[in-house]
This record gives structure tokens, sequence and C-alpha cells, in this order.
């Protein structure tokens, strides 16, 4: 891959942008390659730490399950920097090293039952972005309506992540 395709933005100029920045550095602990190109415009960048920030601290889903949601989107969207971001993540929530290689492969029988069936909602909503009715019948039988729409939300959020990293070149 090429250089990031949009340059790191400038040091901010304003009191809100220098609020924004350090916003995030607080909520981050550094300015990560991503956040560098997204404070190119500040009311994107606080949206997005906004709604990363409520998918990823503040919802009930199990962190196992965001991460493994996150970590397949990554391998799927070729998204090698978000994966490598999230590992970390992944061990910390309980994923071991076994399962997070597993989910680079096509297969799913390293995983439990209910990985497997995130692993295939995920599968769905990022290649065809439909999903199957018998697919979301296995999603209602799992999940309450809080689950489903945290588990939906977090693939949304983590393939808008991984498409907007690809696209730019961020690395």
């Amino acid at each position: 891959m090429s250089d990031v395709r949009i340059a790191p933005a400038p040091a901010p100029s304003s009191d809100s942008d220098r609020a924004l920045e350090a916003r995030i550095l607080e909520a981050r602990g550094s300015i990560s390659a991503l956040y560098a190109v997204l404070l190119n415009s500040p009311p994107v960048a606080d949206g997005w730490e906004r709604l990363l920030t409520a998918v990823r601290q503040k919802t009930h889903l199990p962190p196992r399950l965001r991460e493994l949601a996150i970590l397949r989107i990554a391998v799927l969207n070729g998204a090698d920097y978000e994966f490598e971001s999230h590992v970390a993540h992944a061990l910390r929530a309980g994923l071991s090293a076994t399962e997070i290689g597993a989910v680079r492969e096509p297969t799913t029988e390293a995983f439990n039952a209910i990985d497997r069936l995130v692993l295939d909602y995920t599968d769905a909503m990022t290649r065809d972005v439909r999903v199957s009715d018998q697919l979301f019948a296995h999603i209602q039988s799992q999940f309450d309506d809080r689950g489903r729409v945290e588990l939906t939300a977090t693939i949304a959020a983590y393939n808008m992540v991984s498409r907007f990293l690809v696209a730019l070149h961020v690395h």
C-alpha cells in the first residue's frame, strides 16, 4: 500500500479544536494515525470519537463478541491497521491467540456456537449487507432488542472504520 492519502491534520488553531484534540488524547492515550487524519475535519473527528466510544465502551455487548466482530471485519475488508490495533483489545476481552488467528480463516469451527453466530452475522453484514431472515432469527434467539441493536451497530460502525482506513491508506 502507498503512503496515506491525506496528511495528518496540522496543529489545531482554535480553542474548540484544541479541546477536541485534548479530549481524544485523554480518551485514547495518543493521537493515532486514524485520528491524525480524522482531525482534518474536527466535526467528523468529534462525531466519530463519540460514536466509537459509545460502541466500544458504553454498550452491554460482551467485549469478547465485540472484538471478535471487529477483527473479522478487519480481515474481510483488508484493514490490517484495524486488525493490529484490536489484537490487544481482543486478548484483554478473552480471545486466545489461537482464536485471533482463526478469525482469518473462512471456517468458524474453532469457535463456540455464539461466536460462530456473531461471525456469521458479521460476515453477512460485511460481505452482503443484507442479512437473511434465517440468520436474523438465530440472532433474535440469542440477543434481546438492545443486544441486537448493539451488535448491529458495532458491525456497522467498524465497517465504517475499516473502509475509511482502507480508502485513505491509513496504516
